[in-house]
């Protein structure tokens, strides 16, 4: 599973590539505008961006410029009505790596995805934690986390199957004479927020029945 961006103004056809790149079985989020994407997507834990060029306010082939730019790793996919040789060649100038014409057909689109993700130079983690500035980060948003959230999620990054028993889990938080299964059991429901609110795609923390908890999403450790 990959992250992926849709930037489409018309609100069918955005809702019609989401259920169809949801379907092929990635996490996606979509904005109406160029606009909407800087401020509600952070582009850190993004694989691709799938770009109409006729937007409102900021155009597709400047936002293109600006992602290569500023992402160099992202590959995007310009999905655009404008198909003649001479556009082609502008939307490749500035950053695309698969230019489609509309209609694509839903085969074609599943298919650019693939074969781009195959080829990206190093796949984005599902959420990325910087200890430093105690944040979580994902393609939705980012959000802080408390020290010991900081702790444990460093501790599931490192365990072996991302799994913790939860002995491990209280004597991290230096509490186990005083954490109780439910004071326990509302933290992990706190943190759980935390990573969907960031855009987690599944529960990110399950329950291992009589063992302790495992973590099921992928999560990058910033280093300095």
């Amino acid at each position: 599973m990959i992250n992926v961006v849709i930037v489409e103004d018309h609100r069918n056809m955005r809702e019609s590539l989401v259920d169809l790149i949801a379907d092929a079985g990635h996490h996606v989020v979509a904005f109406e505008s160029a606009e909407a994407l800087w401020s509600g997507s952070n582009l850190r834990t993004v694989d691709i961006v799938i770009l109409d060029l006729n937007l409102p306010g900021l155009d597709g082939i400047t936002t293109a410029r600006r992602i290569r730019a500023e992402h160099p790793r992202i590959g995007i996919i310009i999905l655009t009505a404008r198909d003649k040789p001479e556009e082609r060649n502008i939307g490749y100038e500035n950053g695309a790596d698969i230019y489609l014409a509309k209609p694509s057909s839903a085969l074609e689109l599943v298919g650019a995805v693939t074969a781009l993700s195959r080829r990206l130079p190093k796949p984005a983690t599902e959420l990325l934690l910087d200890p430093f500035s105690m944040t979580l980060s994902g393609p939705a948003d980012t959000v802080s986390v408390s020290a010991d959230e900081v702790d444990l999620l460093t501790k599931f990054i490192q365990a072996p199957d991302t799994r913790l028993a939860i002995s491990e889990i209280t004597t991290l938080w230096q509490s186990a004479d005083e954490i109780s299964k439910s004071t326990l059991e509302v933290r992990i429901v706190r943190l759980r927020k935390k990573m969907k609110a960031a855009g987690a795609s599944t529960q990110p923390i399950k329950v291992i029945r009589n063992y302790g908890y495992k973590l099921t999403v992928s999560i990058g450790l910033k280093e300095v």
